[in-house]
């Protein structure tokens, strides 16, 4: 059996010229979840900081860059071993756990810490658990104070009477020490959310004055469609953020956007803005004529640069490319403008002035004929799965399969996806059939879970699906009806559209992490744009590009093979090795330090889950 070369190390960015040495230490790692620290309205994401590190907590990471303090909570306990129990349990998720075992001492210990959250225990001497939930309640400031009960206490009619006091939820004793986790921390999250709001502090960031992203979107929405041929949206990309944040490092770069968005907050004035990343902006002008987007759009360019800022020692000043996108268009929702002003954004980075204004790209129009033996093929249940096995080189008999989609034609022969996808893209049926494919591959882990044969799948999808609305809500909610376990499904993303639509990406994998879903970066050839969307993108899987797998007679491809390798594993992502035809393509990717291994030296696509992983040898 092969066995990977351990990877080890840790991260250094990639520079592009020899720095001072000051400078290369300000230069320093990225903070974890560092790529989410602009959208505090997201759900916080689950992927691995490094590979020896464990992931952050919700409380970790609610103190990252988000001047919000690390949850608090107050365990009620007069069993000191349980107490001990769920002190330490809490403080290993980066929560702070007090702990009061005699109830009288509770409110005073209240009044002055001001937890997130009270887990009580239900039965005490002295003053039961409801009869102090029931006096906690009394008080205005802990009106809204989550309580959360840890008994032993099996009785249903009991965990009626802990709600109907004023209780929040019942945990029952035994429990598992992330279920308490995950029962705490989203209560605090939730708790804490409501709270803003009732502040008025959800709407807008404190710093900046913009919107919350999704209060924009909102609005963007709510602009669709521009029927009176008014509206636009502006794209806004500070450029130069990458050398920022290797020359001044990751707190300078964020104060410089701070400011950024402060500025463009002062510039758009009545029109909404909201900051989507670590370096873009969007401006909603939902009565702008679209003869005035060009002139709007230069306002924001040379207001953004017109004053230096200072960081410390140097000063800077801010260059902005702003592509504007017309709402006249015909989009059908907040999604397909994204994705054509972040595609606007990237075009105006190559014009001299920095400006670029959307052009509906010319598609060749499917023929009828075509367009109608695609629905049918839909509506007549003729797409196939077919199925081929990715293999650990080091072991193991842990089931997983790459997705492959085939069509069953008219006349019962079967076409690969390269025969009809270009014609389903020119038909607009992509969507559909992506979605066709995600749920087909949902029944398969559900059959397949309820069979105590667990497997996980890596299903395609393109980003013009991952962005329409309510596709992410749809998958969160068909994996919490199905019952399906995390990690079990991982979506895959073909490298040359992440690259273009990064920002979609982005918004669908917050909303999906959390539910267990995993991502993985496909066709993934070295750039330093691909290089630092390692780092911006919560992935888990690489999947090399085929022509990696025929480098064992090109020094140079294979180096570059071996960097990416390495810094995969730094980024604690898994590498795939991928289109392995022969013995000599395996082991050139294995000597590189390979985590898994697909093509048809393994098996050939295959339309059954039957593959023996537990007596597999390379």
């Amino acid at each position: 059996m092969l066995a990977r070369l351990p990877a080890t190390g840790t991260t250094t960015p990639h520079v592009q010229a020899p720095m001072p040495a000051s400078a290369a230490q300000r230069a320093e790692t990225p903070p974890p979840r560092y790529w989410q620290r602009w959208a505090g309205d997201a759900p916080p994401p689950r992927m691995p900081d490094t590979p020896h590190a464990p992931p952050m907590s919700l409380s970790q990471e609610a103190s990252l860059d988000l001047d919000e303090p690390p949850f608090r909570v107050l365990i009620v306990e007069d069993d000191r071993a349980q107490a001990l129990f769920a002190e330490g349990v809490l403080n290993g998720a980066g929560i702070e756990a007090l702990i009061a075992s005699d109830p009288a001492d509770v409110l005073d210990i209240m009044k002055r810490v001001h937890p997130d959250l009270v887990l009580m225990d239900l039965h005490m001497p002295g003053l039961s658990g409801t009869e102090l939930t029931a006096m906690i309640r009394q008080h205005e400031e802990f009106l809204h104070t989550p309580i959360v009960f840890l008994t032993g206490d099996p009785d249903p009619e009991t965990q009626f009477a802990v709600l109907e006091c004023g209780a929040d939820d019942f945990l029952q004793k035994p429990i598992r020490p992330r279920h308490l986790i995950a029962a705490v921390e989203s209560r605090i999250k939730r708790a804490r959310a409501v709270g803003r709001r009732r502040q008025g502090g959800g709407e807008r960031h404190p710093s900046t004055g913009l919107l919350a992203r999704p209060h924009l979107l909102q609005r963007l929405s709510a602009a669709l469609p521009a029927a009176d041929g008014r509206g636009g949206v502006l794209f806004v990309e500070i450029e130069g953020a990458a050398s920022l944040r290797e020359r001044y490092g990751y707190a300078a770069l964020e104060t410089a956007m701070t400011e950024a968005g402060r500025r463009l907050a002062r510039l758009a004035g009545e029109h909404p803005a909201a900051r989507l990343n670590d370096n873009s902006f969007l401006v909603l002008v939902p009565d702008l004529a679209p003869e005035r987007l060009e002139d709007y759009a230069r306002s924001l360019r040379d207001g953004l640069a017109h004053e230096p800022v200072d960081l410390g020692a140097d000063t800077i000043r801010l260059r902005a490319a702003v592509g504007h996108v017309a709402l006249h268009h015909g989009f059908r929702d907040a999604g397909e403008v994204l994705e054509a002003a972040e595609q606007t954004a990237r075009a105006a980075r190559n014009t001299p002035i920095g400006l670029a204004a959307y052009t509906p790209p010319e598609r060749a129009a499917p023929t009828p004929e075509l367009a109608e033996r695609l629905q049918r093929a839909l509506a007549e249940q003729r797409f196939e799965l077919a199925y081929q096995p990715i293999v650990a080189v080091a072991g193991g008999d842990e089931a997983q399969y790459q997705t492959l989609l085939r069509l069953r034609d008219e006349d019962g022969s079967l076409r690969s996806a390269a025969d009809f996808v270009p014609a389903a893209e020119a038909a607009g049926l992509i969507p559909d059939i992506d979605r066709w494919v995600l749920e087909r591959a949902l029944t398969v882990l559900e059959q397949r879970t309820r069979e105590h044969r667990p497997v996980r799948l890596f299903v395609p999808q393109a980003p013009r699906t991952l962005a329409r609305d309510g596709y992410a809500d749809w998958l969160a909610g068909e994996i919490g009806a199905r019952g399906l376990e995390a990690p079990r499904l991982v979506l895959d993303l073909r490298l040359a559209d992440a690259l273009i639509h990064s920002l979609t990406l982005r918004q669908f994998c917050e909303r999906l992490v959390p539910v267990g879903v995993q991502f993985c970066l496909s066709t993934y050839e070295h750039s330093a744009e691909a290089d630092a969307l390692l780092a911006q993108l919560p992935l888990g899987y690489l999947r090399l590009s085929a022509r990696y797998a025929a480098s064992n007679g090109d020094g140079a491809l294979r180096d570059e093979m071996r960097l990416v390798i390495e810094r995969a594993h730094r980024l604690g992502l898994q590498v795939i090795g991928h289109h392995v035809e022969d013995p000599q393509a395996a082991a050139t990717l294995w000597m590189s330090g390979i985590d898994y291994i697909q093509g048809n030296l393994v098996q050939q696509a295959a339309g059954e889950l039957d593959f023996d992983f537990q007596h597999a040898v390379l």
